[in-house]
């Protein structure tokens, strides 16, 4: 596993469910494409896996 994940929201959140949108918040993303990093751990990698319809992932 990579040790550091860049996490890039690359769809709008407009019309998601507000669970998917909280998740995404707790990801530290704001706007569109903006790119955060993250450790590689099961919680962040469970965040991902919810809402990866609308971030891509990019290992480091």
């Amino acid at each position: 596993m990579a040790t550091t994940l860049e996490v890039t929201l690359t769809k709008s959140v407009i019309g998601s469910k507000p669970a998917q949108r909280k998740t995404i918040e707790a990801l530290g993303l704001r706007k569109m494409h903006q790119t955060v990093e993250h450790n590689d751990n099961p919680a962040i990698r469970g965040m991902i896996e919810k809402v990866a319809h609308l971030v891509t992932v990019k290992e480091v």
